[in-house]
């Protein structure tokens, strides 16, 4: 079992495309709307929260990514056909220089 989970919500064209790699039965009713959990471990979960300062996790240990990051993370487990990509997909998703000023040495 997880740690921790990424909650990406499934609208019907979502639905379609797991459906067609064979994740089907990975969705879940989770408060009432149709989803897909993630697992995510503790170092990864510690490599989002740096990357999105404004991601909160709540009592079941589940979040929501923004957007485009969740758009990324679906186009993944799409072409790996698999929900356990957290691994390959942080590597996208995970930016440690997002934000910081360049710094360059002067002489």
């Amino acid at each position: 079992m997880a740690d921790y989970y990424i909650n990406i919500f499934v609208d019907d064209e979502k639905q379609q495309k797991l459906e067609g790699v064979g994740l089907g039965g990975e969705i879940k009713d989770i408060g009432g709307r149709r989803a897909i959990q993630v697992p995510v471990t503790v170092k990864e979960q510690k490599k989002l929260v740096k990357g999105y300062p404004s991601l909160v996790f709540d009592a079941s240990n589940s979040c929501t990514l923004p957007a485009n990051a969740e758009q990324t993370l679906m186009d993944i487990i799409v072409s790996a056909k698999s929900i356990d990509v957290m691994k390959v997909a942080i590597l996208k998703l995970y930016n440690p220089l997002a934000g910081k000023d360049l710094r360059t040495k002067t002489f």
